[in-house]
């Protein structure tokens, strides 16, 4: 499903050079839901980063569900995140003048076939218990219902591949569970692979699999029980 071949990502600031990534290797299977940790600077948001095609890298290759991402033009890279990429930011990222319901289906209107769009949309907006909230706009709800919200419409478009950065990490521990519960009933539900960045170790010990970075390297990985299932 995910490919990624001595990945190497360098920043450059006037004479100084600095290298965030230095020969990443790693796959992930269909299905998989994969947590990267790490501490702050080590890599992980940049590689996932990389994986969405939002920047390229300095050398190395990656591939999504055989296609070479790294070869691709910025158009074709839009095509791509439109019919296999599903996101959900930290920030939240929903736009403030769409309701929940107009962001939801956002991104089936970005694909262009909007049949039985309303009905999937409902059917999201039901199974993260927003159905009451669909008229309502970003700023008349709260950081749990935003990031639920962000949660409908990364599975909208129906993605082979959902990327979450931190999703937890604007939310207090409570809010912050029951969202990622979510995220994990949905992605069952919908069979997407899933990559999450995190620096919860209670979120990571739900995964299949964990990675850990350090110093734009794998130092470490941990394959949990979940996967073996």
């Amino acid at each position: 499903m995910i490919e990624v071949k001595e990945l190497t990502k360098t920043f450059f600031s006037g004479a100084n050079q600095v290298e965030i990534l230095k020969g990443i290797n790693l796959s992930v299977r269909k299905g998989e839901v994969l947590a990267i940790e790490g501490p702050s600077g080590s890599g992980k948001s940049t590689l996932l980063g990389l994986l969405a095609g939002f920047d390229a890298p300095t050398s190395g290759s990656i591939w999504l569900e055989g296609e070479e991402i790294t070869l691709m033009s910025e158009d074709q890279l839009a095509l791509l995140r439109g019919r296999k990429l599903g996101f959900v930011f930290q920030s939240f990222n929903l736009i403030p003048t769409l309701t929940a319901e107009e962001n939801v289906m956002l991104p089936i209107e970005l694909r262009g076939n909007t049949n039985g769009a309303s009905e999937r949309v409902r059917e999201l907006m039901n199974s993260v218990g927003l159905q009451d909230r669909r008229s309502h706009y970003p700023a008349q709800l709260s950081g749990g219902e935003q990031q639920r919200v962000a949660l409908a419409r990364a599975f909208a478009g129906n993605p082979s591949i959902l990327l979450a950065d931190e999703p937890t990490g604007n939310l207090d521990s409570v809010t912050g569970r029951m969202v990622l519960d979510l995220l994990l009933k949905l992605n069952r539900q919908e069979g997407a692979t899933l990559v999450l960045v995190t620096h919860d170790p209670a979120l990571s010990s739900l995964t299949d699999r964990i990675v850990r970075l350090r110093d734009g390297l794998i130092f470490d990985e941990v394959v949990l029980n979940r996967a073996q299932e």
